[in-house]
């Protein structure tokens, strides 16, 4: 991987922005995570809110842009999902069209969508709308050997991070990640029992709510898949290249892309937390630049937040993945930022 310097946080100004929402409260704590919201966005962006003019509240606004990456997964052909791999053509189409629940959702957040596909195995050259940056036609099957080869690996990272350069310079001053590839959550669960070295049957969820007879092959494969390739605990490229998938890779480019131009990603669900663990692995600065949108039901996510030490934002009970949770975080998020520029500069002034 190309050096790359991740900026510290600006923690003074972060400072100033949970103060002015935390005298409002008067000390009850009745504004809950609000105040930490809005101080945490302006660290990462290190902006300094009571510097700033009074009319000039731009910095507030925010602009969100989903990255939605999507790659396919060699070890679907087992039947880990409850879905056939056709599902992710018919997922693309559906975003194209504005119709899926993640467009929908996005409208509702006031985002824009970049649809990536990174490797899924279908032919999307005709598709328009649709950024190319396949690196292969789907990962190998990781019960056979690894799912992608470093070179693989890297591609795929860096189309996250010209992902992410395309929508900074578009004017969008908040990532936040979607995936798409029926059979993610398997790798998803591989990832996090690989990083983390626990026992696949504390990572292995339901994923897209398969049943009893499709857990057991799903929980049966990642220990296949960790078995053959043994990868490294806490090496986050071994892991990457050996039972990752290229939706993650690409979500964990964006990731690191955003936060060397100090652009904070609010990440969505188990998939996207297990692109999380990969960026922060690489480049441990990514962390500061984080926000968890909400608490996923599928059983990995749990574990790698711990290690991630990040708070959800929300919790409705999704498991869809596709930014969805995410787009409903971002609202919270804007009215963190709302109060301090109409309410909280009263604290300062006073």
């Amino acid at each position: 991987m190309q050096a790359i310097t991740i900026p510290p946080l600006d923690l003074e100004a972060g400072k100033k922005a949970a103060r002015s929402l935390g005298a409002l409260e008067e000390f009850t704590g009745e504004l809950g995570l609000l105040p930490v919201l809005a101080g945490q966005y302006a660290a990462m962006r290190g902006i300094d809110p009571s510097a700033l003019q009074k009319a000039d509240e731009t910095w507030s606004k925010l602009r969100p842009a989903l990255i939605l990456m999507c790659g396919d997964h060699g070890i679907t052909k087992y039947g880990v999902s409850a879905f056939p791999q056709e599902v992710t053509l018919q997922m693309i189409n559906g975003y194209m069209r504005q119709t899926a629940g993640a467009s929908v959702l996005a409208r509702h957040a006031g985002a824009d969508v970049y649809v990536c596909d990174v490797g899924t195995a279908f032919d999307l050259s005709e598709q328009k709308g649709v950024y190319h940056r396949k690196v292969a036609w789907g990962t190998e099957d990781f019960t056979s050997g690894p799912a992608m080869s470093k070179e693989q690996a890297e591609a795929a990272l860096q189309a996250g991070m010209e992902m992410a350069d395309i929508a900074i310079e578009a004017g969008h001053n908040l990532l936040y990640t979607g995936e798409m590839g029926i059979g993610n959550t398997t790798s998803t669960a591989a990832i996090a029992a690989a990083y983390l070295g626990l026992d696949p049957v504390l990572t292995v969820g339901r994923g897209s709510g398969i049943n009893d007879a499709r857990l057991k092959v799903k929980r049966q494969v990642v220990a296949k898949g960790l078995a053959v390739n043994k990868p490294k605990v806490r090496d986050a490229m071994d892991v990457l290249c050996k039972v990752g998938g290229y939706d993650h890779a690409g979500l964990a480019g964006a990731i690191i892309g955003g936060a060397r131009r100090r652009i904070p990603t609010v990440v969505d669900g188990c998939n996207a937390t297990a692109a999380a663990l990969i960026a922060v692995g690489l480049y441990p600065g990514c962390r500061n630049y984080l926000f968890c949108s909400h608490k996923s039901s599928d059983l990995s996510q749990n574990k790698m937040l711990e290690e991630l030490q990040l708070q959800p934002i929300v919790d409705a009970g999704l498991r869809l993945g596709e930014g969805t949770g995410a787009s409903l975080a971002i609202p919270v998020l804007q009215a963190a930022l709302d109060l301090y520029t109409e309410a909280g500069r009263c604290a300062d002034a006073e």
